[in-house]
């Protein structure tokens, strides 16, 4: 594991039990935000890339989201051999609403997190 995946880890792992915790709760649109915010934190990372998108896959199965599933079940393929390759749309959100090459501005946030991970 990279130092940036070592930095960056527990601002995704937060995001990640914040989408937990908001689907439990029965906020399904919020738990899915705070996946695109954990997905955006560690794109840049292929282990926490995947996991990412399994937890957005996770997430459309149990909201009955077909075509949500099947898109990140495609995603985490990409993630899984491109993301080292460097072939990662910066800022995208990782959901299927959006292209999966589409690069979107990070929110400024989200971006003081990368880039102290980067440091």
């Amino acid at each position: 594991m990279s130092r940036f995946d070592r930095r960056i880890r527990p601002a995704v792992l937060a995001e990640l039990a914040a989408a937990r915790l908001a689907e439990q709760q029965g906020r399904a649109a919020q738990a899915f935000e705070a996946l695109e915010r954990a997905h955006v934190l560690g794109q840049m990372s292929t282990v926490i890339h995947v996991r990412v998108h399994g937890a957005m896959l996770r997430w459309a199965l149990r909201q009955r989201r077909a075509r949500e599933a099947a898109g990140q079940m495609l995603r985490i393929a990409a993630a899984a051999t491109k993301t080292a390759l460097g072939c990662v749309p910066q800022g995208n959100t990782g959901g299927t609403s959006v292209s999966a090459f589409r690069r979107m501005r990070i929110p400024p946030e989200l971006q003081r997190q990368i880039d102290a991970a980067r440091k």
